[in-house]
Order: C-alpha cells, then sequence, then structure tokens
C-alpha cells in the first residue's frame, strides 16, 4: 500500500481518529488530513463548557499536538477548503485551484450551525458556536460580565451557553419553543428538571416563546423581539427551533440584548458529496462500514447517515463518542476489515452543578416507560427508559462510574423488572448478571 494515498476531508475529531487508526493498523502509505479551518484537529464538546467557561486551557481541546503528527507521517493541511469533487477522476480541487489525486477517501466534512433565519442575524454580538474561533468570540463577550445575554433555543447547546453565561454573572434569558427545555431530546419530565436547573441557578428561561426578529442600532444588536400568541399561530410547524415568523402586528415584547446566540441546530456539510453525485439524504448515506454509494468513499461523523444493525435504518449522530469512536471504525474499513457499526449512541453535558451522560436510542424512548432510582429532587438520579421490558436508554446525573453498566442492559437486551431498576439497594451489575442468568433472559 506504500504507493497509494488515503486522504481524510475534515480535519475534525473524527477524521483525527481516521488518521491515528490507520496508522496503528499499518498503513504505510501517504495519508493526507485536510481542514477548512486553520487549525489541528480539537475536540468540539468544551467549546460549550469549560473551554466557553474559562475552566480549560486552549491546549487541552487538542487532539494531538502538531508534533504528534509529523511523527505518524500524517499530512495536516489546515486551511485547506475543498470545493470539488471528481468520483471518476478521484481527484480533489481545492479553492485556490490546486488538486490532489487520491485512492481511497473519507469525507468527515461535519456540521455547520444553523444561522438565524430572520432579520438581525448578521449583527454585531449575535454569536453562533461551532468552532473554536466562535467559542473564543463568544467568551469574549461574555468574560466581563454584567451583560444582557439572550440564547435563542434551548437545546444542549442553548443551556450549556446559558450555564457559561451566568458563571461570568450576565444577566441570561433563554427562549425556546417547547413546553420545557430538551424536550424532543429526553421527554417532558426529564426536561423540567433541566428547567427548574437554570431558574434555580437565575436564569430567566422562556419556553413555548417564538422570535420575530432581532434588532439592532449602527450595526450592534440591541434586543429581541418575541411573537404574540398570533405571530407564533402564523408560524405553524414551519417554524425551527426557538425562531417564529410574523407580520408587524403580531410581533410584541423586546428583550434587550448586548449578547445573543443562537443554539437552533446544525446542519450536515453535504455541498461537496451532493455536488459530486453522492447519495445524500439526512447527511451522506453509508451503510455500516461507513461506505458510500462510490466504491472507494468513505464518510464519517456528524455529515455520515449510516445504517444502524439494530435500528434497521439509517441514523445521523453529531455527538463526540461517535466522532471518536467511528473515526476509528471508518478507518478500519477503508483498510478492507470487516465492520458492522453498532455503537450506542451517547452524550454527556454538563450546567451548574449538574453532570449527565445518557446512553441509548432515543427514537426507541419516546413511548417507553420512564424508571427513576436516587434522589431526584438533590439532582442525584438514574433514569431507565423501558420499552417492552429492555432498558432501551439510560441516563445518569450526577452519579458517576454507572455508564458502562447502563450500556451493557441496554445492549444485552435482558429483561428487566422496572420495580428491581428502581430498587437503589441493588446495583446494576448484580441486575445484570441475574437477568443473564435466568432462563430465556435474553429472548
Amino acid at each position: 500500500m506504500k504507493s497509494e494515498t488515503y486522504v481524510i476531508v475534515g480535519a475534525g475529531l473524527a477524521g483525527a481518529r481516521a488518521a491515528e487508526a490507520l496508522r496503528a493498523e499499518g498503513f504505510d502509505g501517504r495519508v493526507v488530513l485536510l481542514g477548512e479551518e486553520a487549525e489541528y484537529p480539537y475536540i468540539r464538546p468544551p467549546l460549550s463548557k469549560d473551554y466557553l467557561a474559562g475552566t480549560s486551557a486552549r491546549h487541552s481541546i487538542d487532539v494531538h499536538q502538531a508534533e504528534w503528527y509529523a511523527g505518524q507521517d500524517i499530512e495536516v493541511l489546515p486551511g485547506r477548503a475543498v470545493t470539488a469533487l471528481t468520483l471518476d477522476a478521484r481527484r480533489l480541487t481545492f479553492a485556490d485551484g490546486g488538486t490532489l489525486r487520491y485512492d481511497r477517501l473519507l469525507l468527515s466534512t461535519g456540521a455547520a450551525a444553523r444561522p438565524f433565519p430572520g432579520d438581525g442575524g448578521d449583527l454585531a454580538g449575535v454569536h453562533l458556536l461551532r468552532t473554536v474561533g466562535d467559542s473564543t468570540r463568544l467568551k469574549e463577550a461574555l468574560e466581563p460580565g454584567r451583560r444582557r445575554v439572550v440564547v435563542v433555543g434551548a437545546g444542549w447547546i442553548g443551556l450549556e451557553v446559558a450555564a457559561a453565561a451566568r458563571g461570568y454573572g450576565n444577566d441570561v434569558t433563554v427562549l425556546g419553543q417547547g413546553a420545557v427545555p430538551l424536550e424532543r431530546a429526553v421527554g417532558a419530565e426529564i426536561g423540567a428538571i433541566f428547567a427548574q436547573l437554570h431558574r434555580d441557578n437565575g436564569v430567566d428561561l422562556r419556553m413555548e416563546t417564538g422570535v420575530a426578529e432581532i434588532l439592532g442600532a449602527d450595526g450592534r444588536v440591541t434586543g429581541v423581539r418575541l411573537e404574540t400568541a398570533a405571530g407564533r399561530a402564523t408560524a405553524g410547524e414551519a417554524a425551527a427551533e426557538g425562531v417564529g415568523s410574523g407580520t408587524d402586528e403580531e410581533r410584541g415584547e423586546v428583550v434587550p440584548a448586548d449578547v445573543v446566540v443562537i443554539g437552533i441546530g446544525a446542519t450536515p456539510n453535504t455541498r461537496l458529496a451532493l455536488d459530486a453525485g453522492l447519495e445524500v439524504a439526512d447527511g451522506i448515506v453509508v451503510d455500516a462500514a461507513f461506505r458510500t454509494n462510490e466504491p472507494g468513499v468513505y464518510a464519517v461523523g456528524d455529515v455520515a447517515s449510516v445504517f444502524h444493525p439494530v435500528l434497521g435504518h439509517h441514523l445521523r449522530v453529531e455527538h463526540w463518542a461517535n466522532a471518536e469512536n467511528a473515526g476509528r471504525a471508518a478507518a478500519l474499513s477503508m483498510l478492507d476489515r470487516a465492520v458492522s457499526y453498532e455503537e450506542i449512541p451517547y452524550f454527556y453535558t454538563d450546567q451548574f452543578d449538574l453532570g449527565m451522560e445518557y446512553s441509548g436510542y432515543g427514537e426507541l424512548a419516546r413511548d417507553a416507560e420512564l424508571v427513576f432510582r436516587g434522589d431526584r429532587s438533590a439532582r442525584e438520579f438514574l433514569a431507565f427508559w423501558v420499552a417492552d421490558g429492555r432498558v432501551v436508554a439510560g441516563m445518569n446525573v450526577n452519579v458517576w462510574g454507572v455508564n458502562d453498566s447502563v450500556q451493557t442492559l441496554i445492549r444485552s437486551r435482558i429483561r428487566v423488572d422496572p420495580s428491581v431498576l428502581r430498587d437503589g439497594t441493588r446495583s446494576l451489575e448484580s441486575i445484570i448478571g441475574q437477568a443473564v442468568e435466568a432462563p430465556g433472559a435474553g429472548s
């Protein structure tokens, strides 16, 4: 393979782990890692958590230092935007007109923060959060404290930013469309716990609230105009998370703001693949081994819609653990190793004094029974989503060292009585052991 060139487009965590695995598995050809940002690969979760909060340094989020890549003979080319992919010639074209031929290609182009779709999104003081540059600029805006910060969107990013902003002593208002934060992700009951957490820490949390426009003066943000009930009715089902529309007569209260953060989701960066003729749906469509419909071309990470054998359909996952694990698996597939990616989706959050890990299949959890063990009022508990007697998702809140057991419960598909899950005197390991030993437990 020495004469072959394997190219990875996208120098995020998934791309870096893929390059690392290629070398670890003995590939001795040329490995090129292309990044659109002028940065070496870094880890994104801290951008809305400890890096934004000022509790971790810039170097702490790097996947590896620059010297490591040189030592592994991995060519990292930051700031090289790829503008075209020619499949029949196996050629990439850069923004400066240069080209690069590949033998095998991994697309790890990630996703982009969704901008505010209405008026005012381009005003100074309005922030998106996706890159380390975004996080650095936002941190500089929050650090002085005593500023009026409005966060549009009550998802994970919005709530984590709100916590960081309060930590700097800012006045924070969060605007969300659902009845409680995170309702789509974890349901109303868990969402209510996060709502109370933020209110207890001084956040002005306004749910079932749409945004009509962002206001400014002299090119700088001054406030956010909310929709009235009539305006929200006009927006209907087409409204994006935290965003609405309406006529001037339907628009209402203005929330003053010195800083506005838009946290309304992300869009996969599929343009390169789409223009080249690869199959694209919600992301680049790949099988369980990350193979696209074009031989020799693979996709991974936030941009990839991967067939999940357990669910029986494609799934695009934007969380850190997917990039960490899938990057390695995609590299094995590029080396023609047998791969069937079946990892359980996992994510975590840190907000104020609450730390949480979640593992599981969100779509299976929607209609499942929610079972708690521990003290919800103290925000120290486990939660299990149980469907047909099986745990399909689990969450640990301020309880540590249990995530591996939660994942084992999910993966094993053993039947568990909810009353046993509620019993805090029973360790998860003993529950798993007893269930596995029972006749027909996994059937």
